[in-house]
């Protein structure tokens, strides 16, 4: 039974994961998007979102270590703290964007391309309270 199991194990010891979808977490703020498994990219989305959230704050000393505590590399900790998390400022979650894509050619697994989302501008946010 999986009565209040909010993760899945995706067939990984829990250090092999982790460090999985850190790594995938980093490619997906370095790159923009990442090509992965269904099962993975929903993990992933959830990481993702959570961790552009802990960059909005206000503290950008505490952003950055509380960003390196799931990214792997520093270059993109700055660049998630800097360039990433301001343009979602207006946006209150719903980062990222998941769409199936294909089959994967050896194990015919299904795929996911996930993607950051533009960001919304002021004069849209704008037009929409109206």
């Amino acid at each position: 039974m999986r009565h209040r199991v909010k993760k899945k194990k995706l067939g990984r010891p829990t250090e092999h994961r982790l460090l999985m979808l850190r790594n995938l977490v980093t490619d997906l703020m370095e790159h923009g998007k990442v090509v992965t498994t269904v099962a993975r990219a929903k993990e992933l989305r959830r990481m993702a979102d959570r961790l552009i959230t802990k960059a909005k704050q206000e503290d950008k000393v505490k952003a950055i270590r509380d960003v390196l505590t799931v990214v792997t590399r520093k270059e993109v900790a700055y660049k998630v703290v800097n360039e990433i998390a301001p343009k979602y400022k207006n946006r209150n979650g719903g980062y990222t964007r998941l769409l199936h894509y294909d089959f994967r050619k050896g194990d015919a697994a299904p795929t996911a391309i996930v993607m950051l989302v533009e960001p919304l501008e002021e004069k849209e946010s704008e037009e929409k309270a109206e």
